[in-house]
């Protein structure tokens, strides 16, 4: 009987050992971030061109929470500057603009930054990170206050990738 007991225990710890490995390894790809009660979900960025005078950052916003907040900048040093964007369609005609107030996140709703839409824009960019590296920002909010995150340079996941190589700098 004996005999039969130590496999079942070294299957069970083993089987534990496997699943937690699982977890770990799951949550180190999806590199999630929290503040107050945001989760920033994934912060990833296109590789840019060598020409480009910018590059376009982008996250998945949840809040959890039962107030709103509000993204209203961040730091980084990539680039010279660190901007929100807002995208929207004018007469036919997509347009771009800086949010100088910042973007709101309703309590309980998720704000998706990415290419055609509201998005991080690193103006100037000082380091030009090749598709696989990570780079770090901080991003700020109204409410919960600073975070810390890592962008992953990565394939848009789309072929519908903003064209940012004829944005215009101030």
């Amino acid at each position: 009987m004996e005999d039969f007991i130590l496999p079942v225990r070294t299957t069970s710890i083993f089987a534990a050992a496997l699943a937690i490995a699982v977890m770990a390894s799951t949550t180190a790809l999806s590199h999630d971030f929290k503040v107050g009660s945001l989760e920033l979900k994934h912060p990833w960025s296109a590789k840019a061109p060598a020409v480009a005078p910018v590059i376009g950052g982008y996250v998945t916003i949840v809040n959890t929470g039962t107030q709103g907040d509000r993204l209203i900048g961040g730091t980084t040093s990539v680039a010279e500057r660190f901007e929100i964007h807002e995208s929207s369609i004018v007469d036919g005609v997509a347009r771009m603009r800086p949010a100088k107030q910042g973007i709101e996140i309703p309590a309980g709703a998720t704000l998706n930054l990415q290419p055609g839409g509201a998005h991080i824009m690193l103006v100037n960019p000082r380091q030009r990170p090749a598709e696989g590296e990570k780079f770090k920002a901080t991003l700020e909010f109204k409410n919960a206050g600073s975070v810390e995150v890592e962008f992953v340079v990565q394939k848009p996941k789309s072929s519908s990738v903003e064209d940012h190589s004829a944005h215009q700098n101030p």
